[in-house]
């Protein structure tokens, strides 16, 4: 299992909020993901075996844009 690390463009608890609820709709549970609100990327952590692809998706479908970093 991988650590996926992207740059968001989430902003407080709420947006956060928003993007676990759809990562969990798509099987990735609490604990599998941490979103970093205190870095200028607002870098969000995903451990999976999903591709970059299909999380930069998932956090779209919640209405967020993110981008794989490095």
């Amino acid at each position: 299992m991988a650590a996926l690390k992207l740059k968001t463009n989430a902003k407080c608890g709420g947006c956060s909020a928003k993007i676990g609820a759809e990562l969990e709709k798509h099987g990735i549970r609490a604990g599998e993901w941490t979103l970093d609100l205190t870095t200028p990327d607002k870098v969000l952590t995903v451990q999976s075996d999903r591709s970059a692809e299909e999380i930069v998706r998932i956090v779209s479908e919640a209405g967020f844009r993110a981008e794989p970093i490095g």
